[in-house]
């Protein structure tokens, strides 16, 4: 039986269990093939070894090697057969071993997957989610730890969804399942793994690590699309996702800012309610990403922003990103948004003046002439 014919279920009683970020997807992927048959697993090192990262460790031994399976080197080739699978009405979830790779695949998500539903009058749908670790974090260089998610967000028919915690890793992959259009599904590798840093289990400065958390057993899903307020504030907001929430979250910590805090979960769709409502409480807006600047999505958040809150903002908007240069090894936390750059980002947005807006919505100045 489909998931989808068994209709919502919630388990908000639910025993819970703290579980890292790679313990959590597992888990989903778990439950989705046991709910539903059409459900099917493959890319890189995916079915006996259990993926590079242990995401879908015991799934072919679960399952079996028809749904669960390895495929050769080939991006395109893997996104291509997803979409060929997700046409006659299975539910695949290929894997992209590493987001740097999934470049020979673009042509496939975008001029096939993407577009399918739409080319087709609705024939045909195309519930694919691509999963891919992201970001940096492993010191893995440059073709190891990119932020690609520019590049999906741009595209109308795909969903981008990036979580920050076991808990929305699990609830978000499992919609993302059930969604009938494709999404991308980035993993932020970083903090695949709890307190510690990734892939090769170094620690990392206190600042920079990232707790696991409480995950509900069972099922359970996060809409897509839904912001979630990380904590409530009123001197400034702090949109992120990923990895850099954690970042912020303890650097604001650190400083005694009252910043609101929120995690977008997903950037395309955006909250924008969530965003704009925030904004126009504190004035002032802080933009945080790992991905480089030049065309990152600060750029799009940034836009959305200034359309939608003029009027309320007190200070320029603040961006604070990866730097505009291929991706170091050696000086990879150098590169990271880290305490020193949100801090400065921080102390100037509190420093600057600027009036508050009126009920009316127009600031002083611009109502009286």
């Amino acid at each position: 039986m489909s998931a989808l014919e068994e209709g919502p279920v919630t388990l908000a009683d639910a025993p819970v269990r703290r579980l890292n970020m790679i313990e959590a997807i597992n888990e989903a992927l778990h439950l989705m093939m046991a709910r539903d048959d059409s459900v099917v697993v493959f890319g890189e090192d995916v079915g006996y070894f259990g993926g590079v990262f242990r995401a879908t460790a015991g799934l072919q031994k679960t399952f079996g090697k028809s749904r669960v399976f390895d495929t050769p080197i080939n991006e395109c080739g893997i996104i291509g057969a997803a979409v060929g699978m997700a046409a006659y009405g299975l539910r695949p979830v290929p894997e992209i071993q590493f987001a740097d790779y999934i470049y020979p695949g673009y042509d496939q998500l975008v001029s096939e997957a993407a577009r399918l539903r739409y080319r087709s009058a609705g024939e045909f749908i195309a519930p694919i989610t691509v999963r891919s670790p992201f970001g940096g974090g492993i010191f893995g260089g440059q073709t190891h730890s990119q932020s690609p998610e520019a590049l999906f967000t741009h595209v109308a028919g795909l969903k981008v969804v990036i979580p920050s915690t076991p808990h929305d890793a699990k609830g978000l992959l499992i919609a993302a399942i059930e969604d009938n259009d494709p999404v991308i599904f980035f993993e932020p590798k970083r903090i695949y793994n709890g307190p510690f840093n990734g892939y090769y289990d170094k620690p990392v400065e206190p600042w920079a690590r990232h707790p696991d958390s409480e995950v509900p057993e069972g099922y359970y899903s996060i809409p897509l699309g839904k912001a979630r307020i990380v904590r409530e504030g009123e001197a400034l907001t702090v949109l992120a996702y990923g990895t850099m929430i954690h970042v912020a979250e303890a650097v604001l910590a650190e400083k005694g800012v009252d910043a609101e805090i929120i995690d977008l979960r997903t950037l395309l769709p955006l909250d924008i309610e969530t965003v704009k409502k925030s904004v126009e409480k504190t004035g002032k807006c802080l933009i945080v990403h790992e991905a480089t600047r030049t065309g990152g999505f600060g750029g799009e958040l940034s836009a959305l922003v200034q359309e939608h809150c003029f009027y309320h903002l007190e200070a320029p908007i603040e961006r604070v990103t990866g730097f505009d240069t291929p991706y170091p090894h050696s000086l990879e936390w150098a590169y990271f948004p880290g305490p020193v750059r949100i801090g400065e980002a921080v102390d100037r947005l509190l420093a600057s003046g600027g009036r508050r807006a009126a009920p009316g919505g127009r600031n002083d100045a611009v109502r009286n002439g």
